[in-house]
């Protein structure tokens, strides 16, 4: 999947919209160069009319032509109302689907890649880089709209002489051909804006989730500076864009007084009103260009955002291509025995409470991602219910656990909110449950019940509430697995009881298999075996009575 099959397909669902933008983009089009031309020739008829003497002023028809001119710039404020809204719609339509392809697409990368893209940098991609291709949906109309001015500026220059319309067209082919030439100009300062942008949104994001910290060791100037140093890039990429652009301005406008020039004296013979129609109608012609004049300015910034966009979705191909021989989802409905081979040699049966021991960085935490599928597992080296995980689709993988992460994400929004992540179908009194096993619902009603509000990533909370919050989340998964790393860091020594006296409960009653990462002496206790991942499997005989 690339950004141009996104788009192309968007533009397929959109094309009546889109049709419809470009009919109303000719109408204006049309229109402006029509008014412009008889308001010329109106005036400077009208002109010599008054100047011949009250006879000819009284004979001249001023009716007509003042009426076409009304009715003209009523057709042309409809036209233009409908063609943005037309044009506006379709973006917005295609944006609101391609925006969450690129989340999803993000979500499917491969984990080594999807985490090298820090928050700032995702939100810029997702909001900024969008944001630069959305052009390409409204401009879509600019050809007819072209096509349309050069038209009718060429029916009226005509009646001027043939060599006033051909001095026009020879405007319009000249400002396109310069505006061609001028856009490659355009094209670095507009990728820098696109990396600036980015860059500057990443900054401010790492930058915020470290402000205690960065208060606590006074280092708010400092992070200040960070941010300015980013800024100022921006705003010098910007200054260079604008630089860039003014000459589309000089071009524009240069090419409009020249073709207005131009048709005005070729024209010169066939009399002052014709003249000053053909004058008006080349300059109208000229500045139908506009569209595409601007498009040109903005194709640095577009094409890094659609480099920037692929980048997504190429990573995420790799990720989601279909596995050699997948195993039939059915196979993993039931609870799976897990069989690992690296980094060390255990087989887990279902409903086996198993701890996983070993220093920092022995690779606990990433034999659970593993399990996960947010990590590419080793051919070979596990197996769930006899298939080689590396084999297994991911989604199909992921049904068999509850995972509750070291570091677990909150929703900002309500406590229902975070814990429907694991199954949207779950019943209140379901949900109250799995509070209860985790030891966090006297709290949550204490925070208004399930539709209390949590904050940005559980900000109205403490970080054992959090975390407790996070283990609710797992519990209510129905999996047959529960992967839980490190779920009583940071808990006092009564409360990590009791989180561990209503675990094994839970597991009592529900039967669930258990595959734990803990330091923590109370929480390993209520495992029946431990696995060292560097010394091996052991047996905790205590509980295993």
């Amino acid at each position: 999947m690339t950004l141009a099959t996104l788009i192309a397909a968007e533009r397929r669902a959109q094309r009546r919209l889109l049709l419809r933008a470009s009919l109303f983009a000719a109408l204006v089009a049309a229109a402006s160069v029509v008014l412009l031309g008889l308001s010329g020739w109106f005036i400077t008829a009208a002109a010599i009319a008054g100047a011949a003497g009250p006879a000819v002023a009284l004979a001249f028809n001023y009716m007509l032509p003042s009426a076409g001119i009304r009715l003209l710039a009523i057709v042309r404020t409809g036209a233009r109302y409908g063609e943005r809204l037309a044009s506006h719609e379709a973006s917005f339509g295609a944006l609101a689907r391609i925006r969450p392809a690129l989340y999803r697409a993000l979500a499917a990368a491969p984990v080594h890649r999807a985490m090298a893209l820090g928050t700032g940098e995702a939100t810029a991609r997702l909001v900024d880089d969008v944001g630069a291709i959305e052009s390409r949906f409204v401009r879509l109309s600019a050809p007819w709209g072209i096509a349309a001015a050069v038209g009718a500026g060429g029916c009226l220059v005509i009646l001027g002489g043939i060599p006033a319309a051909l001095a026009t067209l020879a405007c319009a082919g000249a400002t396109l051909v310069i505006g061609t030439l001028l856009s490659r100009r355009m094209d670095a300062p507009g990728r820098a804006v696109q990396q600036a942008a980015g860059a500057l949104r990443e900054e401010v994001a790492r930058l915020v989730d470290a402000a205690p910290e960065l208060r606590c060791f006074g280092l708010e100037d400092w992070a200040a500076d960070r941010i300015t140093v980013e800024a100022r890039a921006l705003g010098h990429a910007h200054r260079r864009h604008t630089e860039a652009a003014g000459w589309f301005e000089w071009l524009h406008a240069g090419g409009i007084g020249l073709a207005a020039a131009s048709a005005l004296f070729l024209a010169a013979p066939a009399g002052a009103p014709i003249a000053a129609m053909a004058a008006l109608a080349a300059a109208m012609t000229i500045d139908g260009l506009g569209p595409l004049l601007r498009a040109l300015v903005e194709q640095g910034r577009v094409r890094e955002a659609e480099v920037r966009l692929d980048a997504i979705l190429e990573n995420a191909s790799a990720q989601i291509a279909p596995a050699p021989a997948p195993a039939p989802a059915t196979a993993l409905v039931a609870a799976p025995t897990l069989t690992l081979a690296s980094p060390c040699s255990a087989v887990l049966r279902p409903g086996e409470r198993v701890a996983l021991v070993g220093p920092s960085g022995a690779g606990k935490t990433t034999l659970l991602e593993t399990l996960l599928g947010l990590r590419d597992p080793a051919p070979g080296s596990m197996a769930l219910h006899g298939h080689d995980a590396a084999q297994i689709d991911p989604v199909i993988r992921r049904r068999c656990f509850g995972w509750a992460p070291q570091d677990a994400a909150l929703l900002s929004g309500t406590v229902r909110d975070n814990l429907l992540l694991a199954d949207p179908a779950l019943s209140d009194d379901a949900l109250w449950q799995a509070l209860h096993d985790a030891a966090i619902d006297d709290r949550v009603r204490a925070l208004g019940g399930l539709d209390g509000w949590v904050g940005e990533n559980g900000a109205r909370l403490s970080g054992g509430e959090r975390r407790r919050l996070a283990l609710a989340r797992a519990y209510a998964s129905a999996a047959p697995w529960l992967l839980l790393d490190e779920p009583s860091e940071g808990l006092d020594a009564a409360t990590e009881q009791l989180v561990a006296a209503r675990l094994a409960q839970r597991l009592n009653r529900t039967g669930q298999g258990l595959l734990l990462v803990s330091h923590r002496p109370a929480m390993v206790a209520t495992c029946q075996r431990r696995i060292d991942l560097l010394a091996g499997d052991h047996p905790l005989p205590q509980l295993a009575a």
